[in-house]
């Protein structure tokens, strides 16, 4: 039975993998969760399966911290990055699946390739920001990393056995958002709510609104970058509203290869957790039958200037990247508590990146320090 920790187990990823694990039950076992603050979510799924260690890392109030203790006191229960950051290297797992939002998540994807642990990763951050420091590490300490990501799993499976020198282009679909077919001249007035509205997929608020800009498929392009070892003219984007074809491989002989099913991220995490191998599942059933149309179109740049942006950061490398995600985090922030509009954000991060000097080569503390003051400059500034 394969060990199984679990990180960002009350997001939309982990009710999904959590979808998994329930009908996999004699496959899999849960022995470390984690959650920010959502205490009694993670509390009851530690009743279902039993989970030894807990950590949550965004409560700090010691009242509370000994109230949550004392409803579950058979369970190792820790608080803080640090002490979950400690628990994954203490605590005896196969896989860790990284699920955590956003910037938070990159110490989490290093502690687990740190202990030579099978690295299912949900967190495009990790190699968006550190993709230079990470990969190395993998190598060094010989495990795996696995995409969760539905586009990179589709890609990951297309490419197979295949050797890099095969493949002419990556085609990484994208749904387009909840403003595909809005009006431009409608976009000064998009709401909170509105943006929280993707048309095909369940997913937690900041891929929702990434989404909805489409940056979340210039996360993509970079994460295609340093999962795959290809160079950016080699990977595009496109928009497929259906969300059927998760994402192609153009061969160099013209032959085009793509996985797909109805959108459901159980399928992507399933495979991540048996790879190599595929286990037998109800859980994803596609109808051939009752599928739409499919349609392709090019992303507009006037539409999602933010995407754009993102190839350029992509291309000049170095820290720009983490300034750029850092200064989309704090633009969302400031978006969601209604400080600034929706077309505001691409501003907030050019401005970022345009007034930060790169740096070719960062170590994990210059990225860790470049995302945390980033951040709180934009806060303040508004």
């Amino acid at each position: 039975m394969v060990k199984f920790a679990l990180l960002g187990a009350s997001g939309s990823i982990g009710t999904s993998t959590l979808a998994v694990l329930r009908e996999q039950a004699t496959q899999f076992s849960l022995v470390l969760a984690s959650a920010h603050s959502d205490h009694a979510k993670l509390l009851k799924i530690a009743a279902e399966f039993d989970i030894p260690c807990l950590a949550f890392t965004g409560i700090t109030d010691q009242a509370t911290q000994a109230d949550i203790r004392a409803q579950a006191p058979q369970r190792r229960i820790v608080f803080g990055e640090d002490a979950l950051i400690g628990a994954l290297a203490e605590t005896d797992y196969d896989t860790g699946l990284n699920a955590i939002s956003g910037s938070a998540g990159l110490r989490a994807s290093f502690a687990i390739a740190e202990r030579g642990k099978r690295l299912a990763l949900a967190n495009k951050e990790s190699l968006v920001m550190a993709g230079h420091l990470l990969l190395p590490l993998i190598k060094a300490k010989g495990t795996e990393l696995l995409p969760v990501d539905s586009e990179h799993s589709a890609i990951f499976q297309a490419i197979g056995a295949h050797p890099r020198s095969e493949i002419r282009k990556l085609h990484i679909t994208a749904s387009g958002g909840a403003f595909r077919d809005l009006p431009l001249a409608d976009f000064a007035s998009i709401t909170v709510e509105q943006a929280l509205r993707h048309p095909n997929w369940d997913m937690g608020a900041k891929v929702t609104l990434d989404s909805a800009t489409m940056f979340n498929k210039a996360l993509e392009v970079m994460e295609a970058h340093w999962l795959f070892g290809l160079p950016y003219e080699r990977i595009e984007a496109v928009i497929h509203p259906q969300s059927v074809i998760h994402s192609l491989v153009e061969f160099v002989d013209g032959s085009l290869l793509a996985q797909m099913s109805v959108p459901d991220m159980k399928l992507p995490i399933l495979y991540a957790l048996s790879y190599p191998h595929r286990l037998p599942s109800e859980l994803v059933q596609t109808d051939l039958t009752a599928l739409p149309a499919l349609s392709f179109a090019p992303i507009d740049k006037e539409r999602y200037p933010l995407y754009y942006l993102g190839l350029e950061v992509a291309q000049a490398g170095g820290i720009l990247p983490t300034v750029l995600n850092s200064a989309n985090e704090a633009a969302l922030r400031l978006f969601q508590e209604r400080k600034i509009g929706f077309t505001q954000i691409h501003g907030v991060c050019a401005e970022a990146v345009a007034g930060f000097t790169n740096e070719a080569e960062p170590s994990l503390e210059s990225v860790i320090h470049a995302n945390t003051e980033v951040y709180k400059r934009i806060i303040r500034t508004y």
